[in-house]
């Protein structure tokens, strides 16, 4: 059974949807973060930016996910980024 006081977050498309490839419960907003800086590194970096484009939820007490966090990192493009090395 799941501690009722515990946060559970997932990771989500902008448009609310589940993410296709990162939709799994992380314990912290910091795990979710990890997790879509990591993908974002590797897989994520030859995908379009709707699919870049990630928003954290964290699920409520009557069970609705709510936004809390967007990782500016997989919101820039390639060109956005290379402006800033």
């Amino acid at each position: 059974m799941e501690d009722p006081g515990r946060s559970v977050y997932r990771l989500a498309s902008l448009d609310g949807a589940p993410h296709p490839v990162l939709d799994a419960p992380y314990d912290s907003l910091e795990a979710a973060e990890l997790a879509a800086q990591r993908w974002y590194t590797g897989q994520g970096r030859q995908s379009g930016l709707a699919e870049r484009g990630i928003a954290v939820e964290v699920q409520t007490r009557a069970g609705v996910w709510r936004t809390v966090d967007y990782p500016l990192s997989c919101l820039r493009s390639a060109r956005h980024e290379s402006a800033w090395r």
